[in-house]
C-alpha cells in the first residue's frame, strides 16, 4: 500500500511540475514594442480601450470612413501580446472607419480560448456586422470562430480577414467573404502553405502578398525564431495593410 501510495504522489507531483512548466511558457509572450504602442495611443484619430477581454479600437468620429459602422474582432497570433498590433491596427481604423476589437486570448493561445465570438462583439454594442480576423495561429482560430457564427446566425458575420495566416477548416462552401493578406518573407505562414490552404476559403477569396513583409511585420514585437528577413520599414507596412483591408472592404460592399 505504502508503495503505491508514493507512486500515486510521483504522479501527482509529475503532473504538477508539468502544468507549472505549462503555465509559464503560456505566460512567456512576445512583448510588444513600446514606441509602436504609444504611437498609436496618441493617434488623433483614433480611440483606444482596454477591457478585460479586449481592446477596442475605434475611429475618433465615428461615422467616417467607407467601412464605418462594422467591425472586425482580432485575435493576436501565439504568445504574442494583444498590445503589440495597436499600431498597425491603428492604421487599419484610420483608413476604413472599423472599428477593431483585439482579443485578449486565455493563456495567451487562440485554441485554449473557448469564449464565443459575442464575448467580444459585446465590447462595441453599436457595431452590428462583423469581420473576424487575425495573425498567424489567431487567424486559424478566427476561421473557426467565423464557421460557427456563420452557421449558427448568432452574429451577423461578414466574412474572415487573414494577416499572415490561413484556415485549417473547411470555409470553401460558405457565402462569407475573404481576404488573405501575406509577407512574401513570411518564414511561417510561408506564401506555399498560404497557397497550399487557399482551398479552404469561400470562392471569390481575396488575396494580396506584401513585398519585403515577413510574419512578425503584421505586430511590432520584434524578431520571431524562424521567421524571414524583412525589408519594409514598419511605417509603410503600416500603409500597405490598411490600404489592402480598406479595397477589400470597398470590393465587399462594406
Amino acid at each position: 500500500m505504502r508503495r503505491l501510495v508514493r507512486i500515486l504522489v510521483s504522479i501527482v507531483g509529475v503532473l504538477a511540475l508539468l502544468g507549472v512548466l505549462f503555465l509559464a511558457y503560456a505566460h512567456t509572450v512576445m512583448q510588444g514594442e513600446r514606441p509602436a504602442a504609444l504611437a498609436a495611443w496618441q493617434d488623433d484619430a483614433v480611440t483606444i480601450t482596454s477591457a478585460e477581454a479586449g481592446i477596442v479600437i475605434e475611429p475618433a468620429e465615428p461615422g467616417t470612413g467607407p467601412a464605418s459602422g462594422q467591425g472586425l474582432v482580432f485575435i493576436p497570433g501565439a504568445k504574442v501580446d494583444p498590445y503589440a498590433y495597436l499600431f498597425k491596427l491603428s492604421g487599419v481604423v484610420e483608413e476604413t472607419g472599423l472599428t477593431v476589437v483585439i482579443t485578449k486570448p486565455t493563456l495567451n493561445l487562440a485554441f485554449f480560448d473557448t469564449r464565443p465570438l459575442a464575448t467580444f462583439t459585446a465590447l462595441a454594442p453599436g457595431i452590428d456586422a462583423w469581420w473576424v480576423g487575425g495573425h498567424s495561429l489567431g487567424g486559424v482560430r478566427a476561421c473557426q470562430l467565423a464557421g460557427d457564427a456563420d452557421a449558427s446566425g448568432d452574429a451577423e458575420v461578414l466574412g474572415v480577414m487573414l494577416f499572415g495566416s490561413y484556415c485549417a477548416n473547411d470555409l470553401s462552401g460558405s457565402e462569407l467573404a475573404a481576404l488573405s493578406v501575406s509577407g512574401s518573407n513570411d518564414g511561417l505562414s510561408t506564401p506555399a502553405k498560404i497557397e497550399g490552404a487557399s482551398g479552404l476559403l469561400p470562392p471569390g477569396a481575396e488575396f494580396v502578398e506584401l513585398e519585403g513583409v515577413n510574419h512578425a511585420d503584421f505586430g511590432d514585437y520584434g524578431v520571431q525564431p524562424g521567421d524571414g528577413e524583412s525589408t519594409v520599414d514598419d511605417a509603410e507596412v503600416r500603409r500597405e495593410l490598411a490600404a489592402a483591408v480598406a479595397a477589400f472592404s470597398r470590393s465587399a460592399g462594406a
